[in-house]
C-alpha cells in the first residue's frame, strides 16, 4: 500500500489533465481486511453448537499474516525489486481470499432481525469506532490536529468494514439474479472507467473487489474439496513460481497500484479499453492464486487455527503500528532495514506482530469495540422472544 496521505481517507492517482477538470489527490492504499465472520446464532436447547471449520480458520490466519507482512514490504519496495515482487505477487491474492470467505459464509444471510443485529454490532459498529480511532492516532502520531473526521471516506484499512457491510446487505440480490458473476464484472469493469464515482464509501474499491465476493457466495464445499486436492496442491508450487518470476520481470515496468482496485484506468493514466481488459485480467490471475493458496492451507486443527477467530482484531490493530511506522520514520531512519537481513527482520516482526493481536487475550481485551453486544440498542424481537419461551419451558 502508498503510504501518502490526503486530507481523509486515501488519495487517488490524478486523472491526465485533459480529462480531470479538477485535480485529484494521490491516495492512500489499505485491505487489508479481513473476513471476519460474525458468530452463528445459538443453537436450540439440546443441540451441540456447531464446530468452526479448522481450514477457514486457518485460511483466515494465514492471510491475515500475509497481509501484515505486505505492509511491512512497501516501505521497501522503491529500493527493492525483489520486496515489489513479492508484494505484488501477495497483494494479487490475500485480499480476494478474504472476501471470498467472506461471501462464503454470507450465504445464509437474509434480513432477519437477529442477522441485521449482528451485521451492525459486528460490522457497522466496528467501523465508527476504527474510523474514530485512526483519525485519532493519524491527530497525534503525524502531527495534524486538524484533520477531519469523516464516516464517509474511509481511512486506511477500515474500507473493507464499510464495503463488507454493502456487501452483505446485497446478498439477497445476488441470489436472485441468474448470472451473478458475470453482472458482478461488469460492474467492477464500469467502475474501473468511470472517475467520477467520487471517495465516498471507497467506491471504487466496493465495487471493484465485489466479484470476488459473490463468487464467494456462488461457493459451495465441493469447491473447496476440488482446490484441496493433491493434483492442485501440486500444480500451484510452479504456478507460484511463474508468478513471482513475472512479478519480478514487471517490478520495473507495471506499477502495483493496479493491485489496489481503488482508481479507475483514467486515473491511472490509461486508456478506457484497459478497464475490460484488466478486470479480467486481474479478477483471472487473482482466481488462480487464491486457489493455489487454498490449496496448501491445512485442513487439520493447527498451533494457529484459534487464532483464525482473531483475524478481524489482527488485521484493524496492526495497523497503527504500520501507520506508525511510517509517520515516525522508522525505515527513512534506519538504513539497515532496506538491506536483506532488515528486510527479513521486518518481514519476522510483522508476521509476529499480526500473531499476537490476534490471540486471545487480545481479542477479550477489544471485545468491546469488535463484537458489541449493545442489546439497549435494539428491540425485542416477537420471534426471537418465542424461541427463547420455547427454549426456556423445553
Amino acid at each position: 500500500m502508498t503510504n501518502s496521505l490526503r486530507p481523509h481517507g486515501y488519495q487517488r492517482t490524478p486523472l491526465p489533465q485533459e480529462a480531470a477538470p479538477t485535480p485529484p489527490t494521490p491516495r492512500a492504499e489499505e485491505p487489508g481486511q479481513q473476513a471476519s465472520t460474525p458468530p452463528a446464532p445459538s443453537a436450540p436447547a439440546g443441540r451441540k453448537p456447531k464446530q468452526r471449520d479448522a481450514f477457514f480458520d486457518n485460511a483466515k490466519y494465514l492471510a491475515i499474516v500475509l497481509v501484515a507482512m505486505a505492509h511491512s514490504w512497501e516501505p521497501l519496495t522503491d529500493a527493492s525489486r525483489t520486496a515489489e515482487a513479492l508484494y505484488m505477487v501477495v497483494y494479487t491474492f490475500h485480499m480476494p481470499a478474504f472476501i471470498l470467505i467472506s461471501g462464503y459464509f454470507s450465504r445464509s444471510f437474509d434480513m432477519r432481525p437477529d442477522r441485521l443485529k449482528r451485521l451492525v454490532t459486528g460490522v457497522a459498529v466496528p467501523y465508527v469506532i476504527f474510523e474514530v480511532a485512526y483519525t485519532l492516532f493519524k491527530r497525534w502520531a503525524d502531527d495534524d490536529p486538524t484533520y477531519d473526521f469523516s464516516l464517509l471516506d474511509p481511512w486506511y484499512l477500515t474500507w473493507f468494514l464499510i464495503a463488507l457491510f454493502v456487501w452483505r446487505l446485497s446478498t439477497p440480490l445476488w441470489k436472485l439474479v441468474r448470472w451473478p458473476i458475470p453482472l458482478s464484472l461488469a460492474i467492477a469493469t464500469l467502475a474501473a472507467v468511470s472517475p467520477d464515482i467520487g471517495d465516498d464509501l471507497d467506491m471504487q474499491r466496493l465495487l471493484q473487489f465485489l466479484p470476488f465476493f459473490v463468487l464467494g457466495l456462488c461457493m459451495k464445499p465441493e469447491h473447496f474439496q476440488m482446490i484441496r486436492r493433491r493434483s492442485v496442491r501440486i500444480a500451484s508450487v510452479p504456478i507460484f513460481a511463474c508468478a513471482l518470476v513475472f512479478a519480478y520481470w514487471a517490478a520495473p515496468r507495471m506499477t502495483s497500484v493496479w493491485f489496489y482496485h481503488r482508481d479507475s484506468v483514467q486515473e491511472l493514466g490509461a486508456p478506457p479499453w484497459t478497464g475490460p481488459v484488466m478486470t479480467l485480467a486481474l479478477f483471472g490471475c487473482s482466481v488462480v492464486l487464491v486457489s493455489c493458496f487454498f490449496a496448501w492451507v491445512p485442513r487439520r486443527h493447527m498451533w494457529f487455527t484459534v487464532l483464525g477467530a482473531g483475524t478481524l482484531y489482527g488485521y484493524l490493530l496492526h495497523g497503527f503500528l504500520a501507520k506508525g511506522s511510517r509517520f515516525w520514520g522508522w525505515f527513512d531512519n534506519h538504513e539497515w532495514l532496506h538491506k536483506p537481513l532488515g528486510e527479513i527482520a521486518v518481514t519476522v516482526i510483522a508476521a509476529s506482530v499480526v500473531t499476537v493481536l490476534c490471540t486471545p487475550p487480545v481479542q477479550r481485551a477489544f471485545r468491546f469495540a469488535m463484537e458489541p453486544k449493545m442489546a439497549w440498542a435494539f428491540r425485542k424481537d416477537p420471534a426471537e422472544q418465542a424461541r427463547s419461551r420455547t427454549a426456556t419451558s423445553a
